[in-house]
């Protein structure tokens, strides 16, 4: 697959670059804050990442941006983030080691199916709502998590309990997506 610089230098795709860039900044600044004002910089990292997570997919489809590039690169992009968040916060909050877990296994699912279908010919064409759902959950909870530092621990829990409700949901869903496609002729 040959990848032209238009494609690879598309807004949509510069603000999937800029989000992966976003992790090693949101690391450093999180695991050296030593302030509540520290922690609202990473809060806002976290929102930024979320916000560009959103505009990116919003302008590729409205400005007919959307390229083969970019349906790797924008995955990637989320779930390195996602991974970055999940596994910081492990360490503050006992419970995120079952979400940290739970990512884990969804991921590698969704990572292997899609591979078998590569090499079946098929392709899962972009996020299903319940994909993007789960993702816009996460994003919510991570935000909070990292902005009210201060939470008692059963409201951080029931949080974390929620974001990993709809992860498990997203999971169970996907399952029957790549059943069927796998058993279609297409």
């Amino acid at each position: 697959m040959k990848i032209s610089k238009k494609e690879v230098f598309s807004i949509p795709n510069i603000m999937g670059y800029f989000r992966i860039i976003l992790i090693p900044v949101f690391l450093y600044v999180y695991y050296n804050a030593t302030s509540m004002e520290d922690y609202y910089v990473v809060a806002g990292i976290v929102c930024i990442s979320g916000i560009t997570d959103f505009l990116d997919g919003f302008i590729a489809r409205k400005f007919n941006m959307i390229t083969e590039w970019g349906k790797f690169i924008d995955p990637l992009a989320d779930k390195l983030t996602q991974a970055a968040l999940v596994f910081a916060l492990s360490f503050k909050y006992k419970l995120m080691w079952y979400l940290v877990g739970l990512f884990i296994i969804k991921e590698g699912f969704m990572a292997i199916m899609g591979i078998i279908m590569l090499q079946k010919g098929k392709k899962l064409d972009g996020a299903k709502w319940f994909g993007k759902l789960c993702t816009a959950i996460l994003y919510i909870v991570m935000f909070m998590l990292m902005l009210f530092q201060r939470m008692n621990n059963d409201r951080a829990n029931f949080l974390i309990l929620v974001c990993g409700v709809f992860m498990l949901m997203s999971f169970i869903l996907y399952i029957p997506v790549f059943y069927k496609m796998n058993k279609s002729n297409k």
